[in-house]
C-alpha cells in the first residue's frame, strides 16, 4: 500500500461491530470486498487515488452478503459497497461498481476526464457495466457451473466475445477508451478483462483475437497501482470450496424461499 493508507482487515461476519464501532477518522472509506471483477474496479480506483480506505472482507461463498447488516448497505446483496465517512452532509452509503466509480471520481475530481468526455464516459461506462461485465459473468457461470446447456454456453460465450469486439473497435489507434487521459472506464474494463481466461475457458491465450484490447490492458495492468488492487484482501482467507452452501449463497434464487 502507498504510505498513509491504513488498508485494516475485518472478518466478514463483523460487519455490524464494525459500523458501529469505526470511529469517523479511522478511515475515509469502508470498502466491502470479495476478490471479484467488480470490486477489483474500485480497489483500482482506491489505490490510484491514494484513498484512505479499510477493507471489510465480504465472503460471498458463505452467505455473508445476504446478512441483515449487510443488506442495510446494500438491499440487493451484492458486493462491492462503500460507505464514505467523509460524505456530503455526513456518511454515505454507495453500491454497484459503476455507481461507486462516477461517485469516487466526482468526489476527488480525478479520472472522469474532461467535461467535453462526459457523455462518452458515461455511455462507455454503462456498456460495461450492464453489457460486457453481466454476460461475461453469465459466460463463465456456464462454462463453470452449468455445462451441461450447450444453448447457455453458445449463447453467453458468443455475447461475450460480441463485447470484446465492440471494445477492440472502440480501441484501434486509441490509448484509452474515452478521450485522451486514464478514467474510470479504463478501470471498469481492468476489472473484467483481467478475468478473460475463464471468460474465454480453454483458450491460452484469451485476448489473441483482440489485439488492440491486448495492447490496451497490458498498458494499464502494468500500472502499478493495478498490483497494489490484486493485493487487496489478499491476507483474508476466503472459502473457496464450491459445495451446497455456496451454491444455496451465490445463487439464491435457484433455490425455493427458506420456510417453503
Amino acid at each position: 500500500m502507498l504510505p498513509g493508507i491504513a488498508v485494516a482487515r475485518v472478518p466478514a461476519y463483523s460487519i455490524s461491530t464494525v459500523l458501529k464501532s469505526a470511529p469517523a477518522a479511522s478511515a475515509m472509506i469502508r470498502f466491502y470486498f470479495h476478490p471479484t471483477p467488480n470490486p477489483a474496479k474500485v480497489a483500482l480506483f482506491l489505490e490510484e487515488a491514494a484513498l484512505p480506505y479499510e477493507v471489510v472482507p465480504i465472503d460471498t461463498s458463505k452467505g455473508a452478503q445476504h446478512t441483515p447488516e449487510f443488506r442495510a448497505i446494500n438491499p440487493n446483496g451484492k458486493v462491492p459497497a462503500i460507505v464514505d465517512t467523509d460524505g456530503p452532509g455526513g456518511p454515505a452509503t454507495v453500491f454497484d461498481s459503476s455507481a461507486i466509480l462516477l461517485y469516487l471520481g466526482d468526489k476527488t475530481g480525478r479520472f472522469v476526464g474532461r467535461p467535453q468526455d462526459r457523455p462518452e464516459l458515461l455511455s462507455w461506462l454503462m456498456f460495461i457495466g450492464t453489457g460486457l461485465g453481466p454476460f461475461s459473468g453469465q459466460a463463465v457461470h456456464f462454462q463453470y457451473a452449468a455445462p451441461d446447456s450447450p444453448y447457455a454456453l453458445n449463447r453467453y460465450r458468443r455475447e461475450a466475445q460480441r463485447h470484446y469486439q465492440v471494445l477492440e473497435r472502440r480501441m484501434a489507434g486509441r490509448e484509452h477508451i474515452v478521450g485522451e487521459d486514464y478514467t474510470i472506464v479504463d478501470m471498469s474494463a481492468w476489472g473484467w478483462l483481467d478475468r478473460a481466461s475463464r471468460v474465454f475457458k480453454g483458450e491460452e491465450q484469451p485476448l489473441a483475437a483482440y489485439p488492440n484490447l491486448q495492447r490496451w490492458f497490458s498498458r494499464i495492468d502494468n500500472r502499478p497501482a493495478a498490483a497494489r488492487a490484486r493485493r487487496v484482501g489478499s491476507d483474508h482467507e476466503f472459502k473457496k470450496v464450491n459445495d451446497e452452501e455456496t451454491r444455496r449463497a451465490l445463487f439464491p434464487s435457484n433455490y425455493p424461499p427458506a420456510g417453503d
